[in-house]
């Protein structure tokens, strides 16, 4: 029996539920320079406004900012873009679906698994107004259905 990597989140995308319903999700790799991983492994990353892209069949991670590493001699750009190592066929189902149906290819999370730096990218269709509104109403709803059954005990 295969034991159970330990994983460690290093950054959240907290809005990225809020703004576009999640179709499907990717685990990716990431490249790297020496500072930014040591950057990351202190947690200093904003996955915020990120986004993916397919450039020339390959995947690339654009405006996540990774802060300087304190102690780096040459700190290179915080908001460089990076290389998204995905599988081809990945690659190739993502090609198809963002550019056909106009979805959006954003970051939700990074983390630390089995000492590797991973990228959960999730294919994502952006909510309008009325949709936020609706997903506001059910969760105030849910909540005070819990409340009501939390004071009755």
């Amino acid at each position: 029996m295969k034991n159970k990597e330990s994983i460690k989140i290093i950054a959240t995308n907290r809005g990225a539920g809020r703004n576009y319903f999640i179709l499907e999700v990717y685990e990716s790799g990431i490249v790297l320079t020496g500072s930014e991983v040591k950057s990351v492994r202190e947690g200093k990353v904003n996955l915020k406004e990120g986004f993916g892209r397919i450039e020339e069949g390959e995947a690339f991670l654009h405006n996540v900012h990774i802060n300087p590493y304190f102690f780096a001699g040459t700190p290179s750009d915080p908001v460089r873009k990076r290389k998204l190592l995905l599988h081809r066929g990945e690659l190739n189902r993502l090609v198809g679906t963002i550019v056909g149906k106009g979805l959006a290819f954003i970051p939700l999370k990074m983390y630390l698994k089995g000492g590797k730096i991973k990228l959960e990218m999730g294919l994502a269709k952006g909510k309008k107004i009325h949709d936020k509104r609706e997903t506001l109403k059910k969760r105030e709803s849910r909540r005070d259905i819990e409340r009501a059954m939390r004071t009755k005990r």
